[in-house]
Formats: structure tokens, sequence, C-alpha cells
């Protein structure tokens, strides 16, 4: 039986009501306030307490044996599906995506913990190095031994697009946790009440697996005022967000402003640039339009990976995929977007495109009382290059053709593009040698490169990349998808000339957690037993 909702903080193994302003959360669908519970924003006393706690189980936290902390990623896992529907009946009221959605996006969350679960008792993100001394050698070396641990306390943004993938229990949360670093969660004002079940459902995977209370706490607040100091707190070692443009360099700012900087890993904007290549406009331009249109207004469009850029050349076959991309525009349904403010943004957002002289206005979605309607645009390649704004993202339901007059202006686009998350190449196999030469280029622009599919839904496994260059991530050289997300919040620590009985279990002679490490620059492989 799921415990009633209370609005309050969840702090030390415990609730306890915010010394801040009370706020309500709304119908996503219908924007009026759902009355039950209110919420209390934490007060600056608040954040200050949820982080020393979360300083103070640091050192224990992160010395666990790996099979414990796995454990509790599994437990996380297995008490947030005992919700059941009370968890994904509260997030359709307060994000307005459907069930369908909402149940798959809730068996990633509990994937993702399980993955990292898994991860933690391989020992392979610990990255164990041993270099033993040469006594003999000119200069002497000494005994040198390798591995990563935990940067300390994280702070988490819940998202407002993923209310369970990347908010309290997400990818930051769940990569975080993994490194061995307690977890300090500032709730998404959009979606407080999944957040407090989803946080209730942590602080029992807590206590059943016998953690320091201070491992986890979840914050409330409807302003910016808890989030700024959440970033300025000194116990407070990397931040985790996902989020507009604005929110993560305010973010950035913060840090980077603290006696001590830390780094924000933030994801913020993309448009996913789709290349049309010749041969793959020529052959399927029907098909790709309708798959186009599909991906563009999944979810109402909002999804990070949308694909709000279509590159192709000019020619009758470019402007046939305009025309079938129109006819699947028109035909989209209004759509309920995450919250009013959400949607006002996004109307802003065309109206300020559609009033451009260069650029016009090809489809219009239905209509509907306070939902989304989809837009399909168009703007020559030269507009754009004049006017880099005409290709920012509008969030919502939406997507810009841009016609470029050959394959040297495509090319000069490309180079002036910003960070991707992702950009798709649709090809066919006379495309080959021109997206061949794309590739470079390509490459230094997004996280993740897709031939012949469309970038919305995200792999969540070993090898995917959910990053980018800047302004897609704050922070290239990351991912938030993954296992390689842990990296995040690891660094290495070198020990040198160390008795073994001092060691980590993990850098110890004779390898007693059967580890896979390197031992004089060659990997070292466990002994069998």
């Amino acid at each position: 039986m799921t415990t009633p909702l209370t609005g309050e903080l969840l702090m030390a193994g415990h609730t306890q009501r915010g010394e801040g302003a009370p706020f309500q959360a709304s119908d996503a669908a219908s924007s009026a306030p759902i009355a039950q519970p209110v919420f209390y924003g934490a007060s600056i006393a608040d954040v200050d307490r949820a982080c020393e706690l979360a300083d103070e189980a640091f050192d224990t936290y992160h010395a666990l044996p790996a099979e414990k902390r796995a454990r509790f990623l599994d437990e996380c896992a297995a008490h947030i599906e005992a919700l059941g529907d009370a968890l994904i009946e509260r997030a359709m009221a307060e994000s307005g995506l459907p069930r369908a959605r909402l149940e798959g996006e809730r068996a990633r969350t509990a994937n993702q913990l399980r993955m990292f679960a898994t991860l933690v008792r391989s020992g392979d993100a610990l990255d164990a190095r041993i270099e033993p001394a040469l006594p003999e050698r000119q200069p002497p070396r000494t005994d040198l031994r390798f591995w990563r641990i935990g940067v300390g306390p994280v702070a988490v943004f819940g998202a407002s697009n993923f209310p369970l993938a990347f908010s309290v229990a997400g990818g930051d949360t769940a990569s975080a946790l993994a490194a061995g670093c307690p977890v300090v969660v500032k709730a998404h004002p959009a979606h407080p009440g999944t957040s407090e079940l989803v946080g209730r459902a942590i602080q029992q995977a807590i206590a059943a697996v016998g953690l320091p209370a201070g491992v986890f706490a979840l914050l409330f607040d409807a302003g910016h005022d808890v989030g700024s100091a959440l970033v300025q707190h000194p116990a407070i070692r990397a931040v985790g967000f996902t989020g507009s443009r604005a929110g993560g360099l305010a973010l950035v700012k913060l840090a980077a402003a603290r006696p001590e900087p830390i780094p924000v890993y933030a994801e913020m904007s993309s448009v996913n640039p789709n290349l049309l290549l010749p041969a793959a406009l020529a052959a399927r331009g029907e098909t790709l339009a309708r798959e186009f249109t599909a991906s563009a207004t999944l979810g109402c469009g909002q999804f990070c990976t949308n694909p709000g850029l279509m590159l192709g050349l000019a020619g009758a076959d470019f402007d046939a995929f305009a025309t079938h991309a129109a006819r699947e525009f028109s035909a989209a349904p209004a759509g309920v977007m995450l919250t009013a403010a959400m949607l006002r943004a996004y109307e802003r957002g065309i109206e300020r495109l559609a009033r451009h002289p260069h650029v016009t206005t090809l489809a219009r979605g239905a209509s509907a009382p306070n939902r989304a309607q989809a837009a399909l645009l168009r703007v020559s390649a030269s507009h754009l290059l004049a006017d880099h704004t005409l290709g920012e993202e509008v969030f919502g339901p939406s997507s810009m053709l841009v016609e470029c007059a050959d394959v040297a202006e495509l090319r000069t686009l490309l180079r002036t593009l910003e960070g991707q998350l992702t950009i798709t190449l649709h090809m066919e196999p006379g495309d080959a040698e021109l997206a061949r030469t794309l590739l470079p280029l390509i490459e230094r622009k997004a996280g993740r490169v897709l031939a012949n599919g469309f970038p919305t839904g995200v792999e969540v496994c070993d090898a995917i990349v959910h990053g980018g260059p800047f302004p897609a991530t704050s922070d290239g050289r990351s991912t938030s998808v993954g296992t390689a997300a842990i990296e995040r919040f690891l660094r290495p620590v070198c020990y040198q000339n160390f008795a073994d009985e001092l060691l980590p279990d993990a850098l110890r002679d004779g390898n007693p957690l059967g580890l896979h490490r390197r031992f004089s620059g060659k990997p070292e492989a466990p002994k069998s037993t």
C-alpha cells in the first residue's frame, strides 16, 4: 500500500515540513491546481542540513563493499516498481503524458538502476591499475596503484520532460549513487507528487539495505533559491542537470564562481539535425516524411532528441519531401505540453519564426484550447547562415526544413552548427561517398551519429552516448545515459609506496576482489579459483 503524499521534504530517512514557501502541483491538461497535498519548499537551513548529512554519509557510503551498493540500487528499482499504479496515475496528472509512455519510462528507470548495479558488481568502473616497484631501474620506481572513487555529494535537478527517467531516481542519480556519491535532489516543481513517491521508494531502499540516511535527500522549491543554494553549498562536489540552456548556464555560472569551483553536467539545447542525402530522398522521400513527422511530434515534441532541423539539397526531390511532410504535419493532433509555461514558450517561439520574412510556414497541425499545435516551417540555408536564431531550439512539436543550394552550402552550414546531441544521415548506397566526406564534420558536432533512423528514443546500454559538444551539454566529454555516465562522478586517486594492508581491496596483491585490472601496463585477468 502506497503511503499518502504529504508534501514534505525527505531527509535523514524521515519526512519533515519545509520551512520555505508552500505551493501546489498542477494538472498538466487543465492547468488546474491539484489540491492535495500542499508542498513546502525548502529553506536555506534545510539545504544546509541535507548537504551536511550527505557529506557525513560519504566516507561510509563510498567505502561499502560493491555488493552492498549494488543491492541498494536493485532495491531502489524494486521499490519504484512496487509503487504500481499510484506512481503512474500521479505522473499522468502532473505531466500530461500518457500511461503507456510513463509505464515504459518506469521500466527504463528501473532497468538503468539495475544496469548500474551490474556495473558496480563488476568493478570495471574502478579502472584499477598497478605499476609495481622497479628498485633496480635507474632512477628507481616506487610502487604505484590507481583507482577511481566518488567525487563526493552530488546535486541532481529533476527534469520536466522525463518525470521518472531523468528525475529523482533517473540517470544522474543512479550513476552518482553507483559511483559512491550521496545525492541531494531538487524535485522539479511540475511533478512534485511523482517526485515524492519515488523519493520515498529510495528511502525505503536505504532502510532495507542499512545505509546511512544521509545518502539521499529530496528538496522542494517552486522557484530558484533552493537550486542556487544547493549548487553553491561547499559540500556539493558536482551537479547533474537536464533542462533549458538558460537554466543550465545559470548553474554553470554559480558553480564556477564558488571559492572551489565544481563541474556542472548540464544537458541543455539541441536541434538534432537530420541530413536528407540525395539518393535517399529520391528513393524514399514519402516514407521519410512520414517517419520524420512521427518522430517530430512524438510526445508532443518534448524530447531532447526531437529532429528540429531537416537539411537537404534544393531540387524536385526536396520539394516533394516538403509537400509530403506538410501533409503529415497538417494531420498531427494537438497535444498536451508538460506545463502551461512550456506551452506559452512554444507558442512564442513558433510565432517569432512565422513572422520572419524569410521563413515559410508549410503546415500547422490540429488546434485545440490549451494544446500545442504542430508546426512545420521552411527556410533557405543562406538565410539561416545569415541569422542563426532561425535554427534555435523551439521545444515542442515543430521542425524546420532547410534548403541548401548545393553540397558546398551544406558543408558550410554543418561547420557553423552548434554542438548537438545527435546528427542523422539518411542515405542509400549511392550516398556513401558524400556521407564519408561529411562524417568528419558531423563527428565534431554531435555525441551520437545515426544512419537511417530518427533520434527520438535513447537505448540505455553500455555503448550509448547521450551528450555532445556545447550547448548540447556543458561538458561534451560526458554522457548522461549509459554506464559511461558514472565517469562524471568519479575521480582518480593514486597510492604510492603503500603497504598492502593499507590499500583498498581493489588494489591489493592477489586481487582479492577478482577484478579485471591493468598490471605493468597489461590486462590482468582475475585468477580462476
